[in-house]
């Protein structure tokens, strides 16, 4: 019987992560190397990168011993993508790919496998739920950039952004109703919704990331629908001497300790475990509550392979595959960077 529906590869961005020592470097380089990150000229931009990754090098060397020398965070990702084509086992000739930004598989590998399986389509889906110029936005232009050098010609369907998803809600709060039964024998509990840090001048030009990561965290909390539930956002891995998006996780877990509370802390804007969950989240963080007196620290797991979150993945992937558009009104009009509205202009 002939086909009816083309063949389709879905595409997962992610962040990407050092396989093991050597690595680290040349990751800490392509992050630093990146216009999104760094907006200098390219020799500008190259130098420091070159600076910036010999000098954070040896620290990070010894975050990622911490985890055995190297990150899990493609491993990790592979089983997101194997629970993924597994929901979308009936929807057709489809095949799921993993595309990092910073280490293998770069965008150009797999662009090249794309288009050695024959796609016809393809769907690109973050593993970002909040859109940020630093990351889906930095991923895209990567993606196309790789694409076009490879030569692979398939329909392109972008799934930008899903911070209040239905699926993404539900995963979340399931996770933190455990997290909070297990913060109940220790007193009264707050609920720390801790992003990645942005520099504030990121937003200044329009960002959305802060905008959507509040909603995500909003949407939560409805969805948990506990009277009098004590929550914050904030935000974690500040480096440098740029003022940063606040307030800090840091701060704020100082502050549980002076209120004697125990927290609960999520990782509202991580769906895969790395460095900033299983080093600064549960080792560097949880030390620092024991110093500041917390009453007691519970993290909630990233979502990894929730049944709930890997049915909304699938479920925006066939909304892309029927060709519906990115959202419309996702982001208030002061958000000039959103990437939505920009796909929007791009397809007319």
């Amino acid at each position: 019987m002939a086909r009816t529906e083309p063949r389709t590869a879905v595409v997962l961005f992610n962040l990407g992560a050092p396989d093991g020592p050597r690595a680290v470097a040349p990751f800490l380089f392509n992050l630093f190397n990146d216009p999104a990150i760094i907006r200098a000229p390219r020799p500008l931009r190259w130098l420091l990168a070159k600076f910036i990754a010999a000098r954070r090098a040896p620290v990070a060397r010894r975050i990622y011993r911490e985890l055995g020398g190297a990150s899990p965070l493609l491993t990790l990702t592979r089983a997101q993508a194997g629970a993924l084509e597994a929901a979308l086992a009936g929807d057709g000739d489809l095949r799921v790919f993993i595309a990092m930004r910073y280490w293998h598989p770069f965008s150009a590998e797999t662009a090249a496998a794309v288009k050695a399986y024959g796609a016809e389509r393809v769907v690109l889906c973050p593993l970002y739920p909040q859109y940020s110029t630093t990351t889906t936005g930095s991923s895209l232009s990567d993606w196309r950039r790789a694409a076009a050098r490879t030569g692979l010609i398939a329909e392109e369907r972008v799934i930008g952004c899903y911070p209040t998803a239905a699926g993404l809600i539900a995963a979340q709060a399931r996770l933190i109703r455990a997290a909070l039964d297990e913060a109940e024998g220790f007193g009264p509990a707050r609920v720390l919704f801790s992003a990645h840090g942005l520099p504030k001048k990121i937003i200044a030009r329009g960002d959305p990331y802060q905008w959507q990561v509040e909603r995500t965290a909003a949407a939560v909390v409805d969805a948990l629908a506990i009277d009098g539930l004590d929550w914050v956002v904030c935000y974690q891995s500040r480096v440098g001497r740029l003022e940063w998006i606040g307030p800090g996780t840091e701060a704020e877990i100082r502050r549980a300790g002076r209120d004697r509370v125990a927290v609960v802390v999520v990782p509202i804007a991580f769906v895969s475990e790395h460095s900033e969950t299983l080093v600064e989240l549960d080792i560097e963080y949880s030390e620092l509550a024991t110093a500041a007196g917390v009453a007691a620290y519970v993290r909630v797991p990233a979502l990894g392979t929730e049944p709930a979150f890997i049915d909304q993945l699938a479920d925006l992937v066939r909304a892309a595959m029927a060709g519906e558009t990115p959202a419309r009104g996702q982001c208030p009009a002061e958000f000039g960077a959103c990437g939505c509205r920009q796909e929007e202009q791009r397809h007319g």
